[in-house]
């Protein structure tokens, strides 16, 4: 039985609640189709980040460090242009199961050792990636927040970055 260290309980509880948090989000849009909209200078709606994200995770935790077999289609990250907010979150939950499967299952001295594969040419040490995956997930949550209320006028919160969920992660 592999005894989690506490960077991976602490990454863990990080991906948990920033996953849940953006999965929220989505489900804050009006409609479908708000959440494939963008404003003037912004790029990607909040649906292809979030797609970003699921893929991401599921690909980099779940495929390469989980063994899921995952295949990932970036290209459709941030190509789709429609669906529906639930197969969005449903890729979230996605993400989230191989996150929850993964983490757990690391050996501590995964985590020193480089990342598996090459990533943008260099293989940074598993720990060290695996904390700008939980950051890389931060900054789309954001975007996909403020992207909302650009789009749509409510200031309602998604509820992001609880402080609670770092002192009892089982909430």
């Amino acid at each position: 039985m592999v005894v989690m260290t506490p960077l991976a309980t602490d990454l863990l509880i990080l991906l948990r609640r920033d996953l849940r948090c953006l999965a929220r989000e989505v489900a804050l849009f009006p409609d479908d189709a708000t959440l494939w909209r963008t404003v003037p200078g912004i790029a990607n709606s909040a649906g292809n980040l979030a797609l970003h994200v699921a893929g991401n995770l599921q690909h980099f935790v779940g495929a390469v460090l989980g063994g899921s077999g995952y295949l990932r289609q970036r290209e459709q990250e941030f190509g789709q242009r429609e669906g529906t907010r639930a197969e969005v979150v449903a890729a979230l939950e996605a993400a989230l199961e191989g996150v929850e499967r993964t983490l757990p299952a690391l050996e501590p001295a995964a985590l020193a050792a480089p990342f598996p594969v090459a990533v943008a040419g260099v293989q940074p040490p598993t720990g060290h990636f695996l904390l700008h995956l939980a950051v890389h997930l931060g900054f789309h949550l954001g975007q996909a927040g403020y992207l909302r209320r650009a789009l749509t006028g409510d200031p309602a919160s998604a509820g992001g970055m609880g402080v609670a969920e770092l002192v009892n992660p089982l909430l």
